[in-house]
């Protein structure tokens, strides 16, 4: 035991206990102080939402549950809605970015484009048409084409997750017309 120090358990806790405090208190306090705070209830201008969709896409699925979720209506007729979102047009492109000295694809550029309006019955804009552009890229390896694949794919999901939480906020902004 020569040159060590020996605490008691006690005195060792209750500085960790202290310091816990301590970062238990600061971590709010920064969070606060950089603009951070909860998505809290999403309200919209109407209480009820036809969606207008000329295919059965992922993206106006995930549209629905969303807004079913944040408690808007969803209805299965323009006449018994408060609203109209049409959603028409989703698309999804790919390009090269770049290429090796050889080349060969090096990156490429996933593009996400989804054109939208929210109006009323009688053909009032709430929102006008928009478009919603979401991009992503990543690099490419021959060697790895199977995980190239996944990565992809994962890529465009989390693609269609951002434009809609876009629309989202888009729809937020929205005011019934006079």
């Amino acid at each position: 035991l020569r040159g060590r120090v020996v605490r008691s358990d006690s005195g060792l806790v209750g500085r960790r206990g202290i310091v816990r405090l301590l970062i238990a208190l600061a971590l709010p306090a920064t969070l606060a102080a950089c603009g951070f705070h909860l998505r809290g209830d999403v309200s919209f201008a109407f209480s009820t939402l036809y969606v207008n969709s000329p295919t059965a896409t992922p993206l106006a699925g995930e549209l629905r549950r969303v807004l079913e979720g944040g408690g808007t209506k969803i209805v299965d007729s323009a006449a018994a809605g408060q609203a109209i979102l049409d959603i028409s047009g989703v698309a999804d492109d790919k390009q090269v970015l770049s290429l090796t000295g050889s080349g060969r694809v090096r990156e490429y550029q996933l593009t996400k484009r989804v054109t939208f309006a929210l109006h009323d019955g009688n053909g009032k804009d709430w929102v006008p048409a928009g478009e919603i552009v979401v991009r992503r890229s990543y690099t490419f390896n021959e060697s790895e084409v199977l995980a190239r694949e996944f990565q992809e794919a994962r890529l465009l999901r989390e693609m269609q997750t951002d434009a809609v939480q876009q629309i989202l906020r888009r729809l937020q902004t929205a005011k019934k017309p006079a």
